[in-house]
């Protein structure tokens, strides 16, 4: 061998070497995209999969709903539509390729539950719909129920200070909403738009609802810092009897329980509810899926007004 060889053999070798780290590095990169792919499409398929069960199971709360209807007229927490769904494995119903051991399905695990939500006090009923002025018997109804909730009473002429902007603004015309509009909160957590934070809302969440209109209080539901704060010169004692007194049939059967000149106004009460919330939780392959649907039922027809689904970290409510 010449010395001349030399260097060309070397410079062949470390070519030879850089060709095969590319071609390595190559293949290693098309092998990581691959499986990236895979990872990719199971995780939507399994989102997929998990969105439709738990449409499913929603849809099914407005199934029970309109066969309650067929026995119009009283509303309570007795019936089936109030019966909680426990968390329950639904792993064995989940769709499997023929090729597939079922035993190699992701766990499944569904709970679902259906709210009244005239069982709350309803932010609606804050503003008159036909004068835009506030309900002076509704603020104070809702200024007793900030101090159950031990948040500021001052937050109830906030909210209705707020609210009565903000709903006077969404029906003026586009010329005067230009300079500053103001978006009309549609829900209890976008009340933050108004200026509250987010451990006051905290607060007030199990007792307020805002719905998209003026609706009476169904006393068969409410609890009794509702009933106490939306009834006038009712104690927290008397409203827990009437916890344990009801199902009513009428507002007429209430009459030794709720006393007071107007105290049974239907527009203010009902033994009755049109709005409900159907909410559904799927647990399925480490991930979490909620649903949340506001319904309102109307001569046996259930009717979807707001559909919201988030997807929640494991173990946390």
């Amino acid at each position: 061998m010449t010395r001349s060889n030399r260097p060309r053999r070397g410079a062949a070798l470390l070519v030879a070497m850089i060709v095969l780290t590319l071609v390595s590095t190559l293949a290693a990169g098309m092998v990581w995209q691959q499986a990236r792919a895979i990872e990719v499409e199971s995780a939507e398929r399994t989102r997929s999969q998990a969105a439709w069960i738990l449409s499913g199971a929603v849809d099914l709360g407005r199934v029970l709903l309109r066969l309650d209807a067929r026995k119009p007229g009283v509303d309570h927490l007795n019936e089936v539509w109030a019966t909680q769904l426990e968390e329950a494995s639904l792993s064995s119903l989940l769709a499997q390729d023929r090729n597939n051991n079922v035993e190699g399905a992701p766990e499944a695990f569904l709970r679902g539950s259906i709210r009244d939500a005239q069982d709350r006090y309803n932010l609606r009923n804050l503003v008159d719909p036909a004068t835009q002025k506030v309900v002076e018997a509704e603020l104070a109804a809702l200024t007793r129920l900030c101090e159950s909730a031990a948040v500021s009473p001052q937050t109830a002429q906030t909210l209705a200070s707020g609210l009565q902007a903000a709903w006077h603004t969404g029906q003026a015309s586009e010329t005067e909403t230009d300079a500053g509009a103001m978006l009309a909160p549609q829900t209890v957590d976008q009340l933050v738009w108004l200026g509250l934070d987010a451990d006051t809302i905290k607060r007030l969440r199990p007792f307020v609802d805002l719905l998209p209109e003026p609706t009476p209080l169904n006393i068969n539901t409410a609890s009794a810092e509702v009933l106490a704060a939306v009834i006038a010169g009712l104690d927290l004692g008397s409203a827990k009897r009437i916890e344990n007194r009801r199902p009513y049939n009428t507002l007429q059967d209430a009459r030794g329980d709720i006393q007071g000149e107007g105290a049974l106004d239907p527009k203010r009460l009902s033994v009755n509810s049109n709005f409900f919330v159907i909410s559904g939780r799927l647990r399925m392959d480490g991930r979490v899926l909620e649903e949340r649907l506001l319904v309102k039922r109307e001569n046996r027809q259930v009717i979807a007004l707001a559909r919201s689904r988030q997807s929640v970290r494991p173990g946390l409510d």
